[in-house]
């Protein structure tokens, strides 16, 4: 069985792709490392993703290597130069930015595409992840974060699914969640749009399980 490590950045994107690997690839093994300061250092900072943060992620990535990991997913949206660094070095194993498998599953859909986030520096980040043939509309729900962060989930997964509503009126076609921690709001977002909508959750599970098929059991 394929060993999984999950690397997360936020609390919040622990419990989302947990549930989703144990209900759609319960064969594989999970391991879970969290470092639940580095979104708050790097909003705090104001140095963007410089040389200190690339070391902590390669710090991140080498202990998961060492523990015999076949395959790392990072969950946070973030910090995609920093998750390309980790790929490059650790070349012979499958290494997944949280966003890359929907953003893929993106560029097959009907656009234009509406992407919410919750954390602005991942609409800084995120974006340029995208082919230049899809269309995006971003949209950041104020708010929500905070909501989750005090336990108010309900109002965390209204205010996105009011900016989906929103990017629907604005002509979008195809909604996409940039973070882990949003894929709770789906039905939500669906029910209140009659879209498509991309969870990163979904997206990296299936992509993980298409890499390490031969392993998979």
């Amino acid at each position: 069985m394929p060993r999984i490590a999950l690397i997360h950045a936020l609390s919040h994107s622990v419990d989302p792709i947990n549930a989703a690997m144990a209900r759609d690839w319960p064969q594989a093994t999970r391991m879970n490392l969290l470092d639940d300061s580095l979104s708050a250092d790097l909003a705090a900072s104001g140095r963007g993703l410089d040389a200190t943060m690339n070391k902590r992620f390669a710090d991140l990535a080498d202990y998961a290597v060492g523990t015999g990991a076949d395959a790392i997913l990072f969950t946070c949206s973030a910090f995609g130069p920093c998750i390309e660094a980790v790929a490059r070095h650790h070349a012979t194993m499958p290494v997944l930015k949280p966003n890359e498998a929907m953003v893929a599953d993106a560029a097959g859909a009907p656009g234009p595409v509406g992407l919410i986030a919750t954390f602005g520096p991942t609409l800084s980040s995120m974006p340029p992840e995208f082919p230049a043939s899809v269309a995006l509309h971003c949209a950041l729900a104020e708010g929500a974060l905070d909501a989750l962060n005090r336990g108010d989930a309900d109002t965390h997964d209204r205010l996105i699914a009011e900016q989906a509503r929103r990017l629907k009126d604005a002509g979008c076609k195809t909604i996409a969640l940039a973070q882990f921690s949003m894929a709770r709001a789906r039905g939500l977002c669906e029910d209140a749009t009659g879209l498509r909508v991309l969870t990163t959750v979904d997206s990296a599970v299936a992509e993980l399980k298409r890499r390490l098929s031969g392993s998979a059991g």
